[in-house]
């Protein structure tokens, strides 16, 4: 059964390692773990202030290319725009550590989102890492769907073709657009799991 199915991610970018604390065990179908960080704002975000609503969690690392191939064709943007306009909440959080390429403040975070016209709910910064190892997120992008009651419903990819090319997107299965489609109509998510890619989060440890 998915509730019982455990996913442990895995890093495409070559030669890219993933250190940290243990691995969370994040399960599909059972609640998503709570969590507050603050966005680039200073204003604090709790998981749980969002129950009842769909919410999407994105690791993000403004200098990793695969981050650039869906934000500079304009995929990410545009997914986030279509979600926050039917009430989804979009979280993109970073959980670089200061010192590691792809560490943000809240002026970095700002301009990034400005430069492509982004439109998350906010970004969060997770500097210490705590958040995203509590979620295994272990590539950015490293996409998170968690229905109205806190279940956790997707977790994986961005979409189905694990490359830093733009003319891959068209032609990739968009899996959050899909699983968030799919609990908007009252279905199940058809694609629950799939394998992220993208740059290893460059956690402190």
């Amino acid at each position: 059964m998915l509730s019982r199915i455990m996913f442990y991610a895995v890093g495409m970018l070559a030669g890219a390692g993933v250190t940290g604390t243990a691995a969370a065990r994040v399960e599909i179908g059972q609640p998503a773990p709570d969590f507050t960080l603050t966005d680039s704002h200073g204003k604090s975000h709790s998981l749980s202030g969002y129950r009842g609503r769909f919410v999407v969690l994105e690791w993000n690392n403004p200098g990793c290319p695969f981050v650039h191939k869906h934000y500079a064709s304009g995929n990410i943007p545009g997914q986030q725009a279509a979600a926050v306009a039917e009430g989804v909440i979009w979280l993109t959080i970073n959980s670089g550590a200061p010192g590691k390429q792809g560490h943000v403040d809240g002026a970095d975070a700002d301009a990034f989102m400005a430069q492509y016209h982004a439109t998350p709910t906010a970004y969060l910064i997770d500097a210490d890492g705590k958040v995203g190892h509590l979620y295994d997120a272990r590539t950015t992008p490293h996409m998170y769907v968690i229905d109205k009651s806190g279940i956790l419903r997707y977790m994986g990819g961005i979409d189905s073709i694990a490359s830093a090319d733009q003319a891959d997107i068209p032609k990739a299965t968009q899996y959050v657009t899909q699983a968030l489609q799919e609990l908007q109509s009252g279905r199940p998510v058809s694609t629950p799991l799939s394998r992220p890619y993208g740059c290893s989060v460059k956690y402190a440890d």
